[in-house]
Order: C-alpha cells, then structure tokens, then sequence
C-alpha cells in the first residue's frame, strides 16, 4: 500500500495546474469537435437516405393535410441548419427520437438491449485477453519456430474469414450436428422471462434471482458467440503483442538485466511484458470497442438480443431514428473508450505528460 502511495505521489506531482487546465481544455475541444462530428455525419445521413420519416410515421395512405401536419410537427419545414442545431438540442438532452418498429423512445429501447451486448462483448475481451497476450509473447520469444508460424496464420485467419460465416459454421457444427452448445438466442425458449432484469446482464441477474439452473443455461448460450467474437480480439491482440515484445526484446536493459543473471521468466514476463502493457491498454480498449461495433453480424447470426441485432432488425424495417441512435451509441463509446485509453497512457508513462 505504502509502495502504491508513493507512486500515485510521483505521478501526480508531475502535473502542475497550469499544465491541467491547459490539457483540459484541449481535450474539451478535441471532444467537443469530434462529438459534433459524428452528430453531423449521423444527421446527414437521415437526411440523404432514400426514406421519407414522414411516411414512416404517418404511413403510406395518408392524407397529404396528415402529411403536411406531420412533417411540420417534426421540424422537417425548417432550413437545414435549424434541423441540425434541434438535433443536437436533442441529443445532448438524450432525446433520440421515437423507434417506429417499437414506438417506445429509442433511448429506451437501446437501454434495454445494450447489457446484452456488453455482456458479450466483455466476456469477448477476457477470452481474447487470456488466450490473445500469451501467444503473443510466446510467438515474439520462439520467433521463427512453429508456434511462431501458427500463432501468425491464427491471426492472419481471424482478420480474413468473415465473421458471419463463422458463426454460420459454428452453430452448423457444434450444434447443429455434434449438439455439444445449446443453438441461438441468450436461454432456452423455456427460460425466457422467468428472470427478472435488474441489471439487463443475464447472468448476473439469474444470480440475483437465485435461479442457477437459468444462469448455467445462459453461460453455454454465451459460449459460442463469445468465443467467435473472442478469436478476432484473439488475433489482434496476439499480433501487436508480437509486434511489442519483438521490439522491446531488442533493447539494452533486456541484455542487461540477462547479463546479471535475471531469470529468464522474469525478463520475458516482468521486464519486458511490463514495458509493453501502456501500449497494450489502448490496444485492448480499442479491441473492446471493436467487438461492440463487430457484434452487429454475430448478434444477427446468434439471434443475441443486443445493441447489434437491434440495429440490424431497425435498419431493415427503415427505423431510421433508431438506426442513428445506435450509431450515435456506438460512436459515443468510441471516443470515451479512447479518452480512458488515453488517461491511463498519461498515468502510466511519464514521458506522455
């Protein structure tokens, strides 16, 4: 705890106020600009897009005084600006609009759908993480070897193979004909709403319910769409870990430290691992980000109840205003995902403050 102490102390001595306010307010405008961005880019896009939002509101076979009323009532008589100006009003108010397909607010519904999806893609990361790092390292130490070959062909095959094919070939193989995991969807149909959502994250409420049999169901459902999503976080990982450990194996201390008689674990593990882990921190932030946008293909294959199958069942009915929502979502986590990143870069290295 004392050792802890004294290096928070370190740390933060090195940052004045002056170098604070001056970073912070850089960041605000950083984030502030990329924001209004991606609610421009968003907005454009609902605006270019071969769909009326009128008549997917009002319906084709109404009356054009419903029409008119309609189209004035959302705003869409006014100048482009204006719209644009109401949109962001609206937005940072959490208003995202009203979902067509559900008629519920689309923050409303993408609250309810979105811990399925973080469920994923958490378990996802932790698979990636365990098995992702360790071949990496294993692979920059036996540079050359088979296992180096291998671990460079499983990576090269999780950024090759499309995702939606694999889960095709999962759920055909391991289901369909071995019957080794339960097929798509988060449980059983017998299971469904039995548990009552507090959190949204099946598991942990089948915890708070009590009921275990319903919680074992839902882990072997979440095996194989995690798994799937997990190999490509796997493939990144490994990768850059190679790529990290490759580079930092090379430098002066790590003849040094083998000169003094180090132990070997200890120089691959401790020393040169350790130095690799601040670059490491935004790879696997960026990866997690990654497995939120790429679980759109394996909900839909899944039939997973996420922020991804809401989206695509959304796109295809024409929910724009849900569409839009969930890719402000997304991008929303993006960019907090790079601001912790990046924070815990500045923490952890002294040269990047």
């Amino acid at each position: 705890m004392l050792e802890c102490a004294e290096l928070m102390k370190r740390i933060f001595s090195t940052w004045r106020p002056a170098t604070i306010a001056r970073q912070t307010l850089k960041l605000l405008i950083v984030v502030a600009t990329t924001f209004v961005g991606l609610l421009l880019i968003t907005f454009l896009i609902g605006r270019v897009v071969p769909i009326d939002p009128v008549l997917a509101v009002v319906g084709d076979k109404a009356s054009p005084e419903v029409y008119e009323k309609a189209r004035i009532a959302m705003g869409l008589h006014l100048p482009l600006y204006k719209q644009f100006l109401i949109y962001i009003d609206n937005v940072l108010h959490g208003d995202l609009g009203t979902s067509v397909l559900t008629a519920k607010p689309v923050t409303e519904d993408i609250l309810r759908v979105f811990p399925a999806t973080i469920e994923l893609a958490v378990t996802a990361t932790i698979f990636g993480v365990l098995a992702g790092i360790p071949l990496g390292v294993f692979s920059a130490v036996r540079r050359g070897s088979i296992l180096d070959h291998i671990t460079r062909v499983i990576g090269l095959l999780g950024y090759s193979l499309p995702i939606f094919w694999l889960g095709l070939m999962a759920l055909m193989v391991f289901y369909a004909q071995l019957d080794w995991l339960p097929g798509p969807g988060r449980v059983d149909v017998f299971y469904e709403d039995i548990v009552e959502p507090v959190t949204g994250i099946m598991i942990i409420d089948c915890i708070i319910a009590g009921e275990w049999d319903i919680m074992k169901n839902a882990i072997w459902h979440l095996i194989m769409p995690a798994a799937l999503l997990g190999y490509y976080s796997m493939a990144y990982l490994s990768r850059m870990t190679r790529s990290f450990m490759i580079e930092q194996l090379r430098q002066e201390y790590i003849l040094t430290a083998r000169v003094k008689g180090v132990a070997e674990w200890k120089v691959i593990w401790v020393h040169a691992l350790g130095n690799c882990a601040i670059p490491l921190i935004t790879v696997v932030a960026l990866s997690f980000g990654g497995l939120l946008e790429g679980s759109v293909l394996t909900e839909t294959v899944f039939a997973w109840p996420g922020l991804g199958l809401y989206l695509t069942t959304s796109l295809l009915n024409a929910d724009m205003n849900a569409v839009l929502g969930a890719t402000i979502v997304v991008g929303s986590i993006f960019l907090g995902i790079n601001l912790f990143s990046d924070f815990l870069y500045k923490v952890m290295d002294p040269r990047a403050r």
